[in-house]
């Protein structure tokens, strides 16, 4: 079984396809709540969210902060869900995301949040789920069927949603344009060659990803992705924390994967490469315009914001490679379903 036959690596493959066409289907409705928020700005937003999804979550919080200035909160479905305790989210802006929109505790939570008098966003694929239902604005991702159970083309249009938001509701033009040369920049970039990390890895036992800012959300997933598709142990960090301990465990041949962005997070990221390096660690960087050893290719001329998209992309096709390297197929992981179903 070759990676390009696997349909991890063919759903990857069609985020390009995915986002442009999700970019025209949604533009009434983004617009439409753009003009409606900027006309009654939330107090603050709250996200909800499980697994890739919730890692979709976290890139939108600093989206939202930095480019909008509203702080932006991840609920924790528990405490709804199971302790039923109630939540002042009153004038909030509650985005809820899901690949399947049926998951019990974010049904609970969106439901809890529009009777404490929250505005309900619905990032959802399936468009007649019950979240979507419930929602007062439903964003569909328009990844159509995903039937591998690593989520990949659902999980991008998820990024994509949240920049679409906020280009239309920051009227950023620099963002706005960025929208259009997304889907072409996400077709160039899957022929990056990132073959190094496939073939480095496959007798890594364990693996630290870090990232920061815009990239910690992608942080998160790849470290999913790595356990779940890959049988890797491997665990997410920010650059500004993991020297806070984890880097302890860090030394010869250690890898570490570092993902960043040319924004203002990129030079301390590269710094904390260097010292793992310095340890002797096997250190892999995927950041835009970089040279040298252990440099995996990414695409320059967006602005940061759209670089997590791109490096992503480009991880889940090494991901799905690397995954029958190790003997794993990438399409069934042990133990997992597509859909989870928290209570």
């Amino acid at each position: 079984m070759s990676a390009s036959n696997t349909l991890m690596y063919q759903e990857a493959h069609a985020s390009a396809a995915v986002v442009a066409r999700e970019f025209v289907a949604n533009e009434a409705v983004v617009s439409a709540l753009a003009h409606s928020l900027r006309a009654d700005p939330p107090r603050f937003i709250v996200t909800c969210a499980r697994g890739s999804s919730d890692h979709a979550a976290a890139y939108a919080k600093y989206v939202f902060e930095t480019q909008l200035g509203i702080v932006t909160a991840s609920a924790s479905p528990s405490v709804t869900s199971v302790y039923a305790a109630e939540q002042q989210w009153q004038g909030a802006l509650f985005i809820a995301i899901s690949q399947s929109g049926k998951s019990p505790d974010l049904l609970r939570n969106a439901q809890a949040a529009k009777l404490a008098g929250a505005r309900v966003v619905a990032l959802v694929n399936v468009e007649d789920s019950p979240l979507a239902a419930l929602a007062d604005t439903v964003i569909p991702l328009h990844a159509g069927p995903e039937r591998s159970v690593a989520a990949t083309k659902s999980y991008i249009a998820a990024l994509a949603a949240v920049l679409h938001l906020c280009a239309r509701w920051h009227g950023d033009e620099a963002l706005n344009a960025a929208l259009h040369a997304l889907p072409d920049a996400l077709r160039a970039g899957w022929d990056a060659d990132w073959s190094a990390l496939s073939e480095g890895l496959v007798d890594a036992h364990n693996l630290f990803v870090v990232g920061r800012g815009f990239s910690l959300g992608i942080a998160l997933e790849a470290a999913l992705k790595f356990k779940e598709t890959c049988g890797l142990h491997a665990e997410a960090f920010s650059a500004a924390e993991v020297k806070h301990g984890p880097m302890a465990l860090v030394g010869p041949d250690f890898p570490v994967l570092c993902f960043a962005q040319d924004d203002d997070t990129l030079q301390s990221t590269l710094a904390v490469a260097r010292d793992f390096r310095a340890r002797g660690a096997q250190v892999f960087v995927a950041a835009p315009g970089q040279r040298g050893a252990g440099v995996l290719p990414v695409a320059a001329g967006l602005p940061a914001l759209c670089t997590p998209l791109l490096i992503i992309q480009s991880f889940y096709r090494a991901a799905s490679e690397l995954a029958l390297r190790r003997g794993f197929n990438p399409d069934v992981p042990p133990h997992l379903n597509k859909v989870t179903e928290t209570v």
